[in-house]
């Protein structure tokens, strides 16, 4: 008897399904591509496409500047979107209210009225309460401050005083600003009635002192 040859397994009618030839890409390794070689591909991408206009990392283009960078001395134009105020103090930043008023006094020169006027609000301080009770500073010209006493005797008393009123003014505003002190007594009332009033009188003098 002959020997038939037998059937390959696969090969027959009843093969089942994953028994047949093998797929031609069996031998290929899976596409493993994540997601940081897309951003490295992406990136290089735009490194390529930068070169080829010219730029560099870091370089400021030709005849720009980079943000931030306020050494021209030129701020920025009005409407412009990329003119906002970086991490670092910078002019475009908003401005304290006495920053502003102090760079405003340097420029006019109000620096002596300023100083002379915040020493006759703060008289009590200068001078002291108690003679600050009974006197108040007039006016200041040319060195010459006048005082006004409430009554003769404290315009004795205060006139005393002027050396240390002098000192005290040049702690305050400065040496040199006052360099003499005037003191009044108390205004009197006027006696005059009408248009006429008889010549070289002396008026009411001290009465009320």
């Amino acid at each position: 008897m002959t020997d038939q040859p037998g059937e390959q397994p696969g090969e027959g009618p009843d093969a089942g399904p994953g028994e047949g030839p093998a797929p031609d890409d069996a031998g290929q390794a899976p596409d493993e591509t994540t997601g940081a070689d897309l951003a490295r591909t992406a990136l290089g991408r735009a490194r390529a496409a930068a070169a080829a206009k010219g730029l560099r990392p870091g370089r400021v283009p030709l005849g720009g500047r980079a943000f931030g960078d306020d050494r021209t001395g030129r701020g920025p134009r009005r409407g412009d979107a990329s003119a906002r105020s970086g991490a670092w103090p910078d002019a475009r930043d908003p401005q304290s209210l006495d920053a502003t008023l102090g760079r405003l006094v340097g420029e006019r020169g109000w620096e002596q009225p300023v100083a002379v006027g915040g020493a006759f609000g703060r008289w009590d301080v200068v001078v002291g309460p108690e003679l600050a009770g009974h006197c108040a500073p007039e006016s200041l010209k040319d060195g010459t401050l006048v005082v006004r006493a409430e009554s003769t005797a404290w315009a004795t008393q205060v006139r005393l005083l002027t050396s240390h009123l002098v000192r005290r003014l040049d702690e305050e505003l400065g040496h040199g600003v006052v360099t003499k002190v005037v003191v009044r007594g108390p205004k009197g009332p006027s006696w005059r009635k009408g248009g006429r009033s008889a010549p070289g009188g002396r008026g009411p003098r001290d009465t009320y002192g």
